[in-house]
């Protein structure tokens, strides 16, 4: 049997331990790394490439859905949490299994299977929509970057403007520039209209960062930034920004 190289993830160190006891049962299971935070996990992703993570949901600065928007589509994962409120979201986004504390080690077992036969067949692993997994009505408040092994994290409230590259978005925040593999339609739908409008094709404006609209040609604007940016503004983007400026 192949060796499984497994990731632990949960910020209660007891948590860990127990699920470290149960493992070391299976001669096939090589813990490569233990991490008390979501920023330690997308690390060791990076840097160990496991097959698993045993992923605690709730935790703090990062939550489990988050690194798994973070790592994509590198890594399994099995959730492990003390809450069942989670668990369709959980399957929504392909986890291999969720395990809901307090559990068994034989109910482990039967998620490490789930695991192996998963690798077993070598499938790659779908595309996580987390974005339809997470339409609840709520808008996000940060945006969550990924550079390698380092994680950003930018306060919605200090974006500029949102710009469609390819297949990847640039997000503008403070004379920075963070790239991540989305569609802008994606980001339309997370960020709050009455804050973020889509005023052109490529462009969506943090309207606090207006400082005046310009008239650029016939039927044609142009958005002037506090920063003296500007963007280009369609007929439909125009009307759209001056409903919210009325």
């Amino acid at each position: 049997m192949t060796m499984l190289k497994v990731v632990i993830v949960d910020d209660e160190e007891p948590a860990r331990k127990l699920l470290r006891e149960y493992l070391s049962a299976d001669v096939d299971i090589q813990i490569v790394a233990e991490c008390a935070n979501g920023f330690e996990a997308v690390k060791a992703v990076t840097d160990l490439k496991p097959d698993l993570l045993l992923l605690d949901i709730q935790m703090p600065r990062l939550d489990g859905f988050e690194v798994l928007e973070l790592i994509g589509r590198e890594v399994d994962v099995i959730f492990v949490t003390a809450y069942d409120k989670y668990a369709l979201r959980a399957f929504e986004v392909h986890a291999v299994d969720y395990l809901l504390k307090p559990f068994s080690s034989d109910r482990l077992c039967e998620a490490l299977d789930h695991a192996r036969k998963r690798l077993a067949a070598r499938e790659q692993l779908p595309v996580r929509d987390l974005a339809a997994s997470a339409r609840s009505g709520a808008k996000v408040e940060r945006v969550l970057i990924r550079d390698g092994s380092n994680v950003h994290v930018i306060p919605v409230s200090k974006l500029d403007y949102v710009e469609a590259q390819d297949d990847y978005v640039c997000f503008r925040s403070e004379g920075k520039r963070y790239l991540k593999q989305q569609t802008l339609g994606e980001v339309e739908t997370a960020l709050d209209p009455s804050q973020f409008v889509r005023i052109h094709r490529s462009y969506i404006l943090n309207v606090d960062r207006l400082a005046r609209l310009e008239l650029y040609a016939k039927d044609s604007h142009a958005a002037i930034l506090r920063d003296g940016t500007r963007l280009p503004v369609s007929r439909s983007g125009y009307a759209r920004l001056t409903a919210i400026l009325q």
